[in-house]
């Protein structure tokens, strides 16, 4: 499997695509006025306690207050008698109002929402997590071999000095990496918390202490490991940032950073723009004929698998189950590129053999296993429906390059101009019994104009012979289908 990693990186806007054997599977977006603010710690102000949600409102210098779960506290260790008692249960115990904490951002404000906070603070490298107020070595489950689990254990336990806190995660990117990295990454890792708990002590409340990486960097430390064959970068000045970035941090991979060529950008060259754009779309059309309709709304996305044009070539059980099968795969592609999470509802066209269901669902989850994000798929209900959540931390793909259609709202429809028409009809009625006037203007769209003046024109005529005044019809370019004015004079 051939996996590439390219870079396209302008003054104002910064982007990622990681494409596996030619076919893109993610996304990154990153824009100067629009950062993401994962990872970054503030100097946080307590604005408001919450006991019945057990939760407390953070300022931290943005437009909405930031949201602290109780859970999310760092609770100080209460020992009575030399023995550590139980974490206190109540957010007040833990919270006050007015008190200034060192909080990091674990999810981006999404919608109306604020940004998601913690207090355990985590500081990531190529190789480990540090977690200055955590305990214990964890390894990441992605590291399957047992002997190798051991010896990175075994390895963060010989260097961490004894008696000292916080707490190690071993990332995925250390399997088979030399001891001495492990040992310049912790290094690293606890000067940097130096640093940033100094600042953290002379900071103002709401202001930044420690921002993560600019997204050039970042693809590089969180996505750049032995399945990554070359990184292709289209803009010089972000070549030389990330070729220092790895000499420093993994050498090794240094001939893997290559500048593209500059006569065309680089998303052109591998199509990756298109697919952006077709990952806009609500239809997915599949290999076969069918097609996947995604509806992503506040509450859920939905997804709808449908045969289309694939009629089969033995009998519908066998047509409906490969259609199943191609569209699982296509959903697990389709949930990174889109970035969807949250709760995801899958309706797959209904089975009857529960082998089949089995072996669907089956294709759901090996296909879902290449994600990084965490996901949990419960089993094919009597419908057809498969019940999933992905874990969210940054906006989807939609939310950050679309904005709700000004004409519907969001909604994804618009009144008919017939609706309208009869709309203007009721309107006009009701101000000729409450209003002397000598004429009646009406300014809508051209389409509900045509429709009055052409199938409705006798309805208009009744109207006018009802009103006993005349009616002129005016034609208004701005306006959008379902937008009118009755104008009396």
């Amino acid at each position: 499997m051939s996996t590439e990693l390219l870079v396209n990186v302008t003054p104002r806007e910064s982007r990622a695509a990681l494409v596996e054997n030619g076919v893109l599977q993610e996304v990154f977006l990153e824009r100067a006025n629009r950062r993401g603010l994962i990872s970054n710690i503030y100097k946080g102000k307590v604005a408001r306690v919450l006991p019945g949600m057990q939760a407390a409102f953070i300022d931290i210098g943005l437009d909405r207050t930031a949201f602290l779960h109780a859970n999310d506290i760092v609770a100080p260790p209460l020992v009575e008698d030399g023995i550590e008692t139980a974490r206190p249960e109540n957010v007040r115990q833990l919270v006050s109002e007015g008190d200034e904490i060192l909080v990091q951002v674990l999810k981006d404000p999404l919608g109306t929402k604020g940004a998601r906070l913690t207090t355990y603070i985590t500081l990531p490298s190529r190789f480990l997590v540090y977690m200055p107020k955590g305990r214990g070595i964890g390894i990441s489950a992605r590291v399957e071999n047992e002997g190798e689990r051991t010896r990175l254990r075994e390895a963060v336990q010989l260097f961490a000095a004894p008696g000292e806190p916080g707490g190690w995660i071993v990332r995925t990117a250390a399997e088979d990496c030399a001891i001495e990295a492990l040992r310049a990454d912790m290094m690293f890792l606890q000067r940097l918390w130096d640093v940033v708990r100094t600042r953290g002590l002379t900071a103002r409340a709401g202001q930044l202490v420690h921002e993560d990486l600019p997204l050039e960097l970042r693809v590089l430390r969180d996505q750049l490991g032995q399945h990554i064959d070359r990184v292709l970068v289209d803009s010089p000045a972000a070549h030389a940032r990330m070729v220092e970035f790895v000499r420093t941090f993994v050498p090794e991979s240094a001939s893997r950073i290559e500048q593209a060529a500059a006569n065309r950008p680089i998303f052109d060259i591998y199509g990756v723009d298109d697919e952006i754009t077709r990952a806009l779309d609500r239809k997915v059309p599949l290999k076969s004929g069918g097609y996947l309709m995604i509806d992503q709304t506040e509450a859920m996305t939905t997804i709808d698998v449908n045969t289309g044009a694939f009629v089969g070539h033995r009998n519908l059980e066998d047509t409906i189950f490969r259609t199943n099968l191609e569209a699982a795969v296509a959903i697990a592609r389709q949930l990174r590129l889109r970035n969807l999470g949250g709760i995801i509802i899958v309706d797959f066209i209904d089975m009857q053999d529960e082998e089949h269901r089995r072996q669907v669902l089956q294709a759901l989850e090996k296909a879902l296993a290449a994600d990084h994000a965490k996901t949990h798929v419960s089993a094919v209900s009597p419908l057809g429906l498969v019940e999933m959540t992905r874990k969210r931390t940054r906006e989807s793909l939609e939310h950050l390059m679309c904005r709700a259609c000004p004409t519907c709202e969001g909604r994804g429809f618009v009144r008919t101009a017939e609706t309208v028409a009869y709309e203007i009809f009721r309107e006009v009625l009701r101000q000729s019994r409450q209003f002397e006037f000598q004429e009646l203007v009406v300014l809508a769209h051209q389409d509900v104009i045509e429709l009055l003046l052409d199938e409705e024109s006798a309805a208009l005529g009744e109207l006018e012979l009802a009103t006993g005044k005349p009616i002129r019809l005016q034609t208004e370019a701005l306006y959008a289908q379902d937008q009118y004015d009755v104008v009396l004079i």
